[in-house]
Parts: C-alpha cells; structure tokens; sequence
C-alpha cells in the first residue's frame, strides 16, 4: 500500500440516504469522490443514512449505515430559521458513530451542509473537513462557516468563487470544483436531438423559463430529477394548452446520461446562487453543450462560446436566442473542457491536496486548473 495512505471517514448528507435523490447532487459529490480517492489509495470508512449504497465495492472502503429520521433542508427553510433538529433525527447519530471511531483516522471529511457538524469542529482533536455545498441560505449557517473561517480555515473548501463569495472568509477560499467518473458517461456526437433539463423540481431551480423556451420553438422538452414539490410541478404543466414537458423522472447515472447524450443541448435556469451545477458537467461529458444562466457555479463552468452559452439570469429571449445558435457548438469541447477539469480523479487530486494542506503534510503538484 502507498506510503501517503490516508484513512478518512466520510460523513454523508442527513437529508436523505444515498440513492433516494433527496441529496441532489451532493448524492454524486460523494459517490464520485469516495472512487477518485479509492483510486488514489485511500482508505475510506462512508457513514451514512439506512438504506445507502453506492455502485461499487472496494477493500478499502468500508460502509456504516445509521437510522433515524431525515434532516429537514436548509433550502426550504426561510434565511432567518433557527436550528432545527427532529426527534430521532439521523444527524447526530451520524455524528455521533463519527466520534466513537474518529481518533483511528486521519481525518473526517462532513458533506452536510448542517449546523451541528460545523460546531463540532471547535472541539474535536480529530480534524473535521467541510465541503460547503451551498450558497448562504441562513444566517446562522453564515455566521458557523465564518467563525470556522477565522479559528481553522484550511478545513473549509468550496466548488466556485463566486459561492464562496456568499461568506466572509478570512483568507482566500480553497476551491475543490467537482468531478465524475469518466467511464460513466458516452460521448454522444449526435446534433440533432431534443432539449433537455435536469434537477430537483423545485422553485429554486426555474423550470418554467426552460418550458417556456421550448413552447416557443414548439418543442418537448426531456425533465429529469426527483419531483419535490408536487405542486410546484403542476402549475407549470397547467399554464401551457398543450403537453411541453416530457417527464423523464429520477434516473441512475446510467441510464440518465445515456438519454442525456441523446439531447442537442441542456438548459439551466436556476433562480438561486448554484454552488456548482452538477447537471452541467454531467451533460458537457456527454458531449452536450449547456445554456445557462450566468448566476453562480455555472457562470465559472460554462466558458461562452466553447462549451456552451451564458445569459443573464431570467431573460427568456436570450435563453431562447442562444437554443437557435447551439449549432455552433462543437460537442468534443464539452468533452475535452470535462476531462480536462471535472473528472473524479482531478477532483480528488484537489481534494487531496486541501486534506494534505489542513493536514501539514506534502502537497502534490499533479493538478490541472
């Protein structure tokens, strides 16, 4: 085994277990990257929800599954919410079972974006890492991710810039992106196909503005993700006379990107400050150019003109401006941009790094920008 092993817990998101789709994309944050660092040699022990799995085994990854009730989400929670923590909630079981085993390891890595992980950093000898998911969304989760920002800031990281920017930091934020196995996604040459969007269903997310493009070209457009607000769902399918959405549902990697690829191009329309846009490397490694909005994540992932467009957050003709002129995009950009960038082993070089940093161990060299 490698001499620069590490032995690492994984904590995952409380608001739902592994598979469920209730995670979103931190879901496929953290499956990616428990293989990128398998693949570096790590040591991996993953605590997470009852009813978790991943679509791997491994001799160095070890599973913990914990019971108890899902945490309530902090997006759909008002900015100025208190903590809340349900009877029998999983989160501090999770963190609880984290306690019990941490001084065995090197280091644990907290993927929730939660409250109680982060105070817990104050007082545990074991160094606990965090990987910011979101944008600011409550004010008492802004004030925890400062106060850690000034006592340990190398044990912060965040996707994009511009979510960092939603805090105050002491220092400059360490960026970790994101990155997906490459061997999970085809490259697709094919131009011509249908418009496609993918996401929680969700306000935050604006379907709305991608059916109305498609309505005014007189086209369907292919939904994927989990419905989770239902009603939400149906007033945009009732403000138009006829059916534009065709949904898709909440699929496996597999079988998503293998209709994904099919897409001539996949439309963003969030309304909220996206900390990344999984959606959008998903599609550009498929060869699928993306129009998105410039809010957020996406506006550091989409390079305008290479890999995809970027228009002003809510303007619907130049959403609709940009899907006429998707041609010009040439599909292997998007491929090249995602395996230059986002894979998974890219990705858990980066994240390497930041452990070794907060770590004071060796940093190596052997990452591509």
């Amino acid at each position: 085994m490698i001499n620069n092993q590490l032995k690492l817990i994984l904590v995952s998101t409380p608001i739902g277990y592994l598979g469920s789709g209730k995670g979103g994309g931190v879901e496929l944050t953290i499956i990616s990257l428990i293989k990128g660092l398998i693949l570096l040699g790590h040591k991996i022990t993953l605590i997470a929800p009852k009813g978790s799995k991943l679509p791997f085994e491994s001799e160095l990854l070890q599973i913990r599954l914990i019971d108890g009730i899902d945490q309530p989400s902090w997006q759909h929670q008002k900015k100025t919410d208190p903590v809340v923590i349900p009877s029998n909630s999983v989160l501090p079981r999770l963190w609880e079972e984290v306690l019990d085993i941490s001084n065995q390891f090197d280091a644990v890595i907290n993927f929730s974006y939660d409250w109680l992980p982060l105070w817990l950093t104050k007082t545990q000898s074991t160094k606990i890492f965090h990987l910011i998911s979101m944008g600011s969304e409550s004010l008492i989760m802004k004030e925890i991710i400062s106060e850690i920002s000034q006592l340990v800031p190398s044990q912060l990281a965040f996707h994009t810039k511009r979510q960092s920017k939603d805090y105050l930091l002491k220092n400059d934020p360490i960026i970790v992106g994101n990155g997906f196995d490459k061997e999970n996604y085809l490259f697709n040459e094919n131009m011509n196909g249908p418009l496609g969007w993918a996401g929680r269903i969700a306000p935050e997310k604006g379907l709305e503005d991608a059916v109305k493009v498609a309505s005014h070209l007189s086209e369907k457009l292919l939904v994927w993700g989990l419905i989770e607000d239902k009603e939400y769902a149906s007033k945009i399918e009732n403000t138009f006379e006829i059916e534009i959405i065709d949904w898709r549902g909440f699929l496996p990697t597999n079988k998503f990107q293998e209709e994904l690829g099919r897409c001539r191009a996949l439309i963003n329309t969030p309304k909220w400050n996206e900390a990344y846009g999984n959606v959008i490397v998903e599609a550009m490694a498929c060869g699928v150019p993306v129009i998105a909005y410039d809010l957020g994540g996406p506006g550091e992932l989409i390079e305008d003109g290479f890999n995809g467009f970027l228009v002003r957050p809510n303007d619907i003709e130049g959403l609709i401006k940009a899907t006429k002129s998707i041609s010009e995009i040439k599909r292997k950009n998007c491929r090249d941009w995602f395996e230059k960038k986002a894979t998974n082993k890219v990705f858990a070089k980066r994240v390497e790094n930041w452990l070794n940093k907060g770590l004071n161990k060796k940093i190596s060299a052997d990452v591509q920008d």
